[in-house]
């Protein structure tokens, strides 16, 4: 009985044990399976995010490119003339300054006045120069004196040394009294006409015909020698017959431009009137920041109509057949170092190009040089655009 007991007490011990077995084992299996679960939702959640920060990548890189608006050059028909801005300007200006001072005495010319070269057009009170020229003329007197005594001594002294009667030193001595005096009567004669020259000054002429444009003092007022500043001008003259006009003129019409073209002037003030010069002459070199050529124009005025300072439109004759192109105003970046054009090439990379402007026509700039009809140019550009930058072409953007 006993023996029965302790194999059923066996068994169950066995059955127990393969029960806690059999239940270790299903913890473990599920455990694996939990695992194997977590496992795969961290792979697919970190896959989803990878997938996220790339897609997000990619959309911030298509965000951080541009979108632009292009427009290509319009292409204008040749002219056979080009119309420059200018301004009229006398063949030859000077403000007449005093070289003596005193006080205005008169004034004989007044603004539009016309004067002949030497003409009088004021005189200067100068008293203290006045008694000057008197003082260095009776220095220059009695130096003309004292000369003569020097003179008759030096000629008795020689005499007498010649018969032994004075020493050889007094004779050399009255000499050279003699040869001071001659040095003292020039150096008088030099004071006197400085004195006189300045005397002269108090009188003051027209250095070349022209007109009084300007006139800066009055009887009375205290005028000081020099150029202390233009508040020391007395008069303004002005040459006005021929009257002279500098224009720029662009780099590419240049070789169009020599001595003896001739020219239409035409003044806004002078409505239906043409007035016609020639050019007389060229800086023959173009100037770097403006890329133009400085041209002098000189125009006959002999009624004078045409006034210094009006607003003038140039008219040149061209030979040459030029290629005008056109952009939209805003089409163009104003910088440091010049006007530039924003271009997209290919690979939608932008370039920015150094162009030349000729006229502004307002809603249009003409480029003279620097694009091509080809180009595809930015409309409103950024100011932060740089060299190099890639873009993207709007869609339905007006290339035409």
């Amino acid at each position: 009985m006993e023996q029965q007991l302790l194999e059923v007490g066996e068994q169950e011990r066995q059955q127990q044990h393969e029960r806690h077995r059999q239940t270790r084992r299903k913890g473990y299996l599920l455990a694996a399976v939990l695992g194997f679960i977590f496992v795969v939702v961290a792979v697919v959640g970190i896959s989803m995010r990878l997938s996220e920060s790339r897609a997000l990548a990619k959309e911030t890189e298509e965000i951080a490119v541009p979108t632009v608006d292009v427009v290509h050059p319009s292409t204008e028909p040749p002219q056979s003339e080009l119309q420059l801005p200018s301004t009229l300007q006398a063949y030859i200006e000077a403000p007449i300054y005093a070289r003596t001072t005193g006080y205005l005495r008169r004034w004989y010319k007044d603004i539009g006045s016309k004067v002949n070269k030497g003409e009088r057009l004021a005189d200067i009170e100068t008293p203290e120069v006045d008694q000057e020229l008197m003082q260095a003329r009776a220095a220059r007197d009695q130096a003309a004196a004292q000369l003569k005594l020097a003179q008759t001594s030096a000629t008795r002294w020689e005499n007498l040394q010649k018969m032994d009667a004075v020493s050889q030193q007094e004779t050399d001595e009255r000499s050279s009294s003699y040869i001071q005096g001659e040095a003292n009567l020039n150096a008088a004669d030099a004071n006197v006409r400085r004195l006189e020259q300045l005397e002269s000054f108090k009188h003051i002429y027209a250095p070349f015909s022209g007109v009084i444009t300007t006139r800066n003092t009055d009887v009375g007022s205290l005028v000081n020698a020099g150029n202390g500043g233009p508040t020391q001008q007395l008069f303004v003259i002005a040459q006005i017959d021929p009257i002279r006009v500098y224009v720029n003129v662009p780099e590419v019409y240049s070789p169009s431009i020599h001595k003896g073209v001739k020219v239409d002037i035409e003044v806004p003030a002078l409505v239906g009137k043409r007035f016609t010069g020639s050019v007389v002459r060229t800086a023959d070199a173009i100037d770097p920041a403006t890329r133009t050529l400085n041209t002098e124009i000189d125009v006959p005025n002999p009624n004078g109509q045409l006034l210094p300072g009006s607003y003038a439109q140039v008219h040149l004759a061209l030979k040459e057949q030029v290629q005008r192109l056109t952009v939209p105003s805003n089409a163009l970046l104003f910088r440091a170092e010049g006007p530039r054009a924003a271009v997209v090439e290919p690979g939608n990379k932008v370039q920015l190009r150094p162009v030349a402007i000729g006229r502004d026509f307002g809603n249009t700039v003409e480029i003279i040089s620097g694009l091509e009809p080809s180009d595809a140019v930015v409309v409103s550009p950024s100011d932060s655009l740089e060299n190099g930058q890639v873009v993207r072409i709007a869609q339905g953007s007006n290339q035409q």
